[in-house]
C-alpha cells in the first residue's frame, strides 16, 4: 500500500526534545531520539529483552535507555549494556537511516542499503531571508492516498472551505494535469475574480488593497512517495498573475508531507512558506492559525470517507476529469510499489479506480 524504499517526514525537528519519540510509520513502530552530539537516530520501538517500547524510556548522555529494566540500546540497533547483566549476545533490532534537514527529521523505512540522502527533496525556502514559514501536524485516521487525492484536486475547496479559500470560480475554471516522469502537476488559473476571505487577509498583510479584482493561481506538484507542494497566490488583476511583480501580489507555497502510519491512518505535516513580508512574526502566526483551521475542515471528510471505504471494501472509486491529478499521482505510487514488490517476488497492487 505504501513504498518503503523512500524518504518520509517522521517528525519536525522541534518534536525531538530530551526524551525519545515513538511514532509508527508504514506499519513499523519506530523510536527517534538525539544521540551523542545531538545527531538524530532511529531504531525499532522494541526492547530485545522483554519487548517493552523503547519510546517509554529516556535518553541519558546520548544513549537510549529502556524504561523497563535499563537496557542501553545503540544507534545501530545493537545492545550496549544492561545493569548487572551480560547482554552482548542479544540479537540486534532494526535501525533506520535518518536525516535532519529543513526543520524535519526524514526516515527511510525500507532497505537501508538503498537509502540515498540526495533523494530528500530540496526545500529552497528553508531559512531563506525572503521567506517565512509556519506549519503543524495532524494525525488523521484515513489512508494517506485519500489526502493525496484531496490535495491534487482542489475543486473541493468550493464546498469544504467555503468560508475561507473556496469560491465558485474554482468549479467554473478547468484544471490541467501533466505528468513529468514521477512528478504530477495540476494547475488552475482564475482571472479577474474577487479574492476569498483568506487571500483578502493575506493582501492586507502585505499592505495591498483587498477590494479590487485579482488573478488567482493554484499549481499542485506531487512527487513520490507522497509529497505535495502547492504554489498559491493572488495578484491584483492585470499585472501578470503568477508572474506579477511582488509589489502587486501575495505568493506562497503550501507544503504537504503525508506520511503513512498504518493502512488506514497518516501523519500529515502541513505548512505554508510565504514570500511576502517575511519578518512579520505576527502575520506568520495569523496565517498559521488560519491555515490550520482550513486543513482541520478536511479531517472529518477524510475520516468519514475512510470509514465508508472500510465498510464497503469492494466498492470501486469513479474517476472524473477533476480527479486526474490524484489518479496520476496514485499511478506513480503504484509503479513504485510494483518495482518494490517485483524485487521481493510479490505481485503488483490492484488498481482501485474506474472511469465514470
Amino acid at each position: 500500500m505504501f513504498p518503503k524504499n523512500t524518504w518520509y517526514v517522521a517528525c519536525s525537528a522541534d518534536e525531538l526534545t530530551d526524551r525519545p519519540l515513538g511514532r509508527k510509520i508504514c506499519n513499523e513502530p519506530m523510536v527517534f531520539y538525539r544521540a551523542a552530539g545531538g545527531v538524530v537516530a532511529a531504531v525499532e520501538d522494541f526492547c530485545p529483552h522483554r519487548g517493552a517500547p523503547l519510546s517509554l524510556g529516556r535518553v541519558c548522555d546520548g544513549q537510549l535507555v529502556c524504561g523497563y529494566h535499563g537496557l542501553v540500546m545503540g544507534c545501530d540497533g545493537k545492545t550496549v549494556s544492561m545493569p548487572g547483566q551480560r547482554v552482548g549476545g542479544f540479537p540486534a533490532i532494526k535501525s533506520y537511516p535518518v536525516e535532519e534537514r529543513y526543520g524535519f527529521v526524514w526516515v527511510w523505512p525500507g532497505d537501508a542499503a538503498l537509502a540515498d540522502r540526495a533523494l530528500i527533496p530540496h526545500l529552497h525556502w528553508h531559512d531563506h531571508p525572503e521567506w517565512a514559514y509556519g506549519g503543524g501536524l495532524y494525525h488523521i485516521k484515513a489512508d494517506y492516498r485519500l489526502m493525496v487525492d484531496n490535495l491534487m484536486d482542489l475543486t473541493h475547496e468550493t464546498y469544504v472551505h467555503a468560508s475561507s479559500i473556496g469560491q465558485k470560480e474554482i468549479d467554473e475554471v478547468p484544471c490541467k494535469t501533466t505528468v513529468n516522469g514521477q512528478e504530477v502537476v495540476t494547475s488552475r488559473f482564475m482571472e479577474n475574480i474577487e479574492a476569498p476571505p483568506f487571500w483578502k487577509a493575506a493582501l492586507r498583510g502585505n499592505h495591498l488593497a483587498d477590494d479590487v479584482p485579482v488573478d488567482r493561481w493554484q499549481i499542485c506538484r506531487f512527487t513520490p512517495p507522497s509529497h505535495i507542494i502547492i504554489e498559491v497566490g493572488v495578484a491584483h488583476a492585470g499585472h501578470g498573475g503568477v508572474n506579477a511583480p511582488d509589489t502587486h501580489k501575495v505568493y506562497a507555497l503550501v507544503t504537504d508531507f503525508i506520511t503513512p502510519e498504518t493502512d488506514t491512518s497518516m501523519w500529515y505535516f502541513w505548512g505554508m512558506a510565504r514570500r511576502f513580508n517575511p519578518t512579520d512574526a505576527a502575520l506568520t502566526a495569523q496565517i498559521r492559525e488560519g491555515q490550520g483551521k482550513i486543513f482541520s475542515e478536511d479531517l472529518e471528510m477524510l475520516e468519514r470517507q475512510q470509514a465508508n471505504h472500510s465498510a464497503f471494501p469492494d466498492r470501486r472509486l469513479l474517476k472524473l476529469n477533476i480527479d486526474s491529478g490524484g489518479v496520476q499521482s496514485r499511478r506513480v505510487i503504484e509503479r513504485m510499489l510494483a518495482a518494490e514488490q517485483a524485487a521481493s517476488g510479490r505481485g503488483a497492487p490492484a488498481n482501485e479506480e474506474v472511469s465514470a
